[in-house]
């Protein structure tokens, strides 16, 4: 089965109001925890929200039977969540959450304060891969 392309949103309030059900309260949610860093800018890429602060920090991704929350540096934030799922470029890690899964609004607000910390120690994930692949 094909899936329909949607349009991505304009803006991050546009993403959330097009949600409905289990997906907007653990987007709302996600996104509440997301936003409590001083000066992270809260965007849309890659058709989803995303969190920069010092690169690119995490995101919130609705799907049909999913939410994911993603972290540039998530594999180093399995210490604090163990349901984070390495994977993709850098040193990226998923958590997958589904209809009836919970993430404790504290739990959010420490992985998301723990990337960003790791941002400013480390620089920008995107930034440090290149560089690596470059060979510098």
């Amino acid at each position: 089965m094909a899936m329909r392309k949607a349009l991505p949103a304009v803006n991050p309030d546009a993403y959330v109001a097009v949600l409905s059900g289990w997906r907007r309260g653990l987007v709302e949610q996600l996104r509440d925890a997301a936003r409590v860093p001083a000066r992270i800018v809260e965007t849309i890429k890659w058709g989803h929200l995303v969190y920069v602060l010092g690169g690119p920090v995490c995101l919130v991704r609705a799907e049909d039977a999913r939410v994911l929350f993603g972290f540039w540096r998530g594999r180093q934030l399995r210490g604090i969540e163990p349901r984070l799922k390495p994977g993709g470029k850098y040193d990226m890690a998923t958590l997958e959450l589904r209809e009836g899964d919970t993430l404790s609004a504290a739990t959010a607000r420490k992985l998301v304060a723990e990337a960003v910390r790791l941002n400013r120690a480390l620089g920008d994930p995107t930034a440090v891969a290149a560089a690596s692949r470059q060979g510098t």
